[in-house]
């Protein structure tokens, strides 16, 4: 592929687009750009779920109903999922620093934006252009971090990386809850202005310019693979409001995301110059990674959705409290990334990302265990041990997925890992919560059969009706503890059901290997490209 230099200098370095150094070679404030590069990659990751606790507030200021609103969600989501593939494209059609800095400075416009919105109307528009912003920070922030870092050093960047995406949707509902608490749900979106100014300012100063490329765009592939990925988030997204199969709409989601993605998958093996390049999806440990971030999304983000609500309406716990208290697994997940980055090269990758598995496995049976007696001891316990788990997963799992391709298929293998794990959390909240609400009915009709007169001492649901007023408020009360015990089966079958899909990805670790000693210092000349 062709390649021809930018007629200008970067502004950060002064130095010639065309110089042939590897990038890390051209960074002089290296560590003052890694704290741009996450700052930018925390903002954004917030945002998925920062919003969410400020979703009932937005109702009713925008006139919305519980239907209707979740399009706030809906938008971006499907914005992200449409853009994301076309990163690398664009990366090299415009340069990596242009597309970064455009994506932030899009973040920030659209944040403002958002948080002046007067109408739904206007919010899901806002929500959908911040989407596609937001679609192009997190693969480029990680792209950048890995290039501009010497192959050395790249472990250590990825777990700096890997603590903010991994961290950063635990905090989001926190600072959301507290902020719409404290001030409005409009801060929700005011509080990235001045992080991302001051984000912007940093990459415009410190990060190098990069080489474009004459790279031809795949029109049907994107278009396939866009009208696909939509419609599947659709179906994923609207299913359980729509009662699923038993609705026209799913059907013809469900059915046009098949044969979308279909074509796109044929297109990819047949095409002369496909949307990806082959060579990059030939590679073993790329392709590996992309099943494990399917499985991240699931148990990663499936619980985490699933905890909130469990935790406020089953356990009666403020907004606050649950948030904190859910937020301590970050302290698991810090700790197991620092771990991670120091053990590479000394321990097996592929034993780390078992162990993994396998602790998060033992905190989802934890889970397993809850009961409505219990305190806030086991959630924080079982919290800790599941990011213990998924800090020792992440790490090495992106660097043996990085160490073994091409330079030049970074930006585009970063976009694909962080869309499957989007897709993966769309699937995992979809499957769990539908599963909840069928769950939830089935372990009522099975405990209501167990309510008799010698079950309940001090009252016979047979002759309640004598005791007028009474007697029904003694059986509102009884069907609301079994409403209660129903509800906690159900959440217990989603954490059985997360744990033995966790179980059951551990054989993919075989599939994995490990780098070459001396292959990632031998690629580096091309990092400047």
């Amino acid at each position: 592929m062709a390649s021809r230099s930018l007629p200008r200098r970067s502004a950060a370095t002064a130095l010639p687009v065309d110089d042939d150094r590897p990038l890390h070679e051209r960074v002089r404030y290296r560590g003052l750009l890694m704290v741009a590069v996450m700052g930018a990659s925390i903002m954004q990751i917030l945002d998925t779920t920062i919003a969410n606790v400020a979703i009932p507030h937005m109702q009713s200021a925008l006139g919305a109903t519980s239907e209707t609103v979740t399009w706030v969600l809906t938008s971006y989501i499907l914005a992200s999922a449409i853009a994301m593939p076309i990163t690398g494209w664009l990366a090299d059609r415009i340069g990596r620093r242009e597309l970064f800095l455009a994506a932030i400075a899009g973040f920030i416009v659209t944040s403002m934006a958002c948080g002046a919105a007067q109408s739904l109307e206007q919010m899901v528009v806002f929500r959908f252009l911040q989407g596609i912003s937001a679609a192009f920070i997190a693969p480029l922030s990680q792209s950048v971090m890995l290039d501009i870092n010497p192959p050395e050093k790249q472990a250590r960047a990825m777990s700096i990386w890997g603590m903010g995406i991994m961290v950063g949707p635990i905090l989001g509902p926190v600072l959301g809850g507290w902020l719409t608490e404290s001030a409005n749900w409009r801060w929700v979106f005011y509080v990235n202005l001045p992080v991302g100014l001051l984000t912007l300012a940093m990459m415009w100063a410190l990060l190098p310019a990069t080489r474009t490329h004459d790279r031809k765009f795949d029109l049907f592939g994107f278009s396939m693979l866009a009208l696909g990925l939509a419609s599947l988030q659709l179906m994923l997204d609207r299913g359980a409001h729509q009662d699923w199969f038993d609705s026209i709409e799913i059907w013809i989601e469900c059915g046009v995301a098949v044969a979308c993605l279909w074509m796109f998958i044929v297109h990819m093996v047949t095409a002369r110059a496909p949307l990806f390049n082959r060579a990059m999806l030939a590679d073993r440990n790329i392709v590996t990674a992309m099943g494990f971030m399917v499985v991240i999304g699931v148990v990663m983000f499936a619980s985490m959705a699933l905890l909130p609500p469990m935790l406020q309406n089953l356990f009666g716990w403020p907004v606050i409290d649950t948030g904190v208290v859910l937020a301590v697994r970050g302290v698991g997940i810090l700790a197991s990334m620092w771990f991670a980055g120091r053990m590479l090269g000394k321990i097996d990758a592929r034993w780390m990302v078992g162990s993994g598995l396998l602790i998060a496995a033992l905190s989802l049976w934890q889970m397993s265990h809850w009961s409505l007696e219990m305190g806030m001891q086991p959630v924080i316990i079982s919290g800790v041990v599941q990011g213990l788990g998924m800090g020792l997963i992440f790490i090495p799992l992106n660097t043996m997925a990085f160490a073994t391709i091409a330079p030049q298929f970074r930006t585009d293998g970063s976009s694909v890992l962080n869309l499957l794990r989007s897709i993966g959390a769309s699937i995992g909240i979809s499957t769990v919560t539908t599963l909840l609400g069928a769950n939830i009915q089935t372990s009522h009709e099975d405990l209501v059969g167990h309510v008799t007169n010698s079950s309940t001492s001090l009252l016979d649901p047979s002759t309640a009706d004598r005791f007028g007023i009474a007697g029904d408020t003694a059986m509102a009360m009884v069907n609301a503890e079994i409403n209660r015990q129903a509800a906690m089966v159900a959440y217990i079958d989603d954490f059985w059901l997360m744990m033995w899909v966790t179980l059951a990805s551990i054989p993919l670790v075989l599939l994995l290997r490990p780098p070459k000693p001396g292959a990632a210092k031998a690629s580096v000349a091309d990092m400047g490209h």
